[in-house]
């Protein structure tokens, strides 16, 4: 049986999180022709890979599978779907300024995509913001801690200043996630609700 994640919360002076190939590759992460293999402690298989243009089919049915509490948490706003031209978008990255990476479930075809997170740079403040999102079926065992690792790990392969988000406050788990990871986090007085997430690099 895959042991569980040991996820210790960092104190005021913590060092920045392990980087993810120290903190993943034993021995739920392995290399893959198409990218990583990932081994959840429940034993089921995902691929980790860079997202893709011919992706966007798989995010529009992900989108199908999420509750109104995930897109909202994940929107910050309600949708009913996810449009051609914004799934497109998504899936069509500028690496220069973007990194996107996604968990594909390759076990059923068509593949599916279970998870998704990517960042976004700013040059002009020289930082990045970040998103990430898991299926729900698929929550609570360490994927979106492992997305999340591998958007710290770039932000610092491009020497960002910070990494940094915005998060409901109702959403707890991304809340005590990013905690256990190291950011910092405060309230917006224009949006009630709303935490700024922040990780100096």
């Amino acid at each position: 049986m895959i042991p569980a994640i040991d996820f210790a919360a960092p104190d005021r002076y913590a060092p920045l999180p392990p980087r993810s190939s120290e903190r993943f590759a034993r021995p739920r992460v392995a290399p893959s022709s198409t990218g990583e293999s990932v081994r959840t402690r429940d034993g089921r298989e995902l691929v980790l890979r860079a997202i893709e243009p011919g992706d966007v089919a798989a995010m529009q049915r992900c989108f199908t599978r999420l509750s109104p509490e995930d897109i909202r948490r994940r929107f910050l706003h309600a949708m009913s779907e996810l449009p051609a031209p914004m799934a497109q978008r998504l899936c069509r990255i500028d690496p220069a300024f973007e990194t996107g990476y996604v968990l594909m479930d390759e076990t059923v075809a068509p593949a599916e995509m279970r998870g998704v997170g990517r960042i976004y740079v700013d040059e002009a403040t020289d930082t990045a913001e970040f998103s990430v999102l898991v299926e729900q079926d698929w929550g609570r065992i360490g994927l979106g801690a492992l997305l999340m690792q591998r958007l710290v790990d770039d932000s610092r392969r491009r020497k960002l200043a910070e990494l940094w988000g915005y998060v409901l406050q109702e959403n707890r788990p991304m809340l005590e996630l990013c905690k256990e990871l190291g950011f910092s986090q405060r309230l917006i007085p224009d949006e009630p609700g709303t935490a700024l997430i922040t990780l100096k690099l």
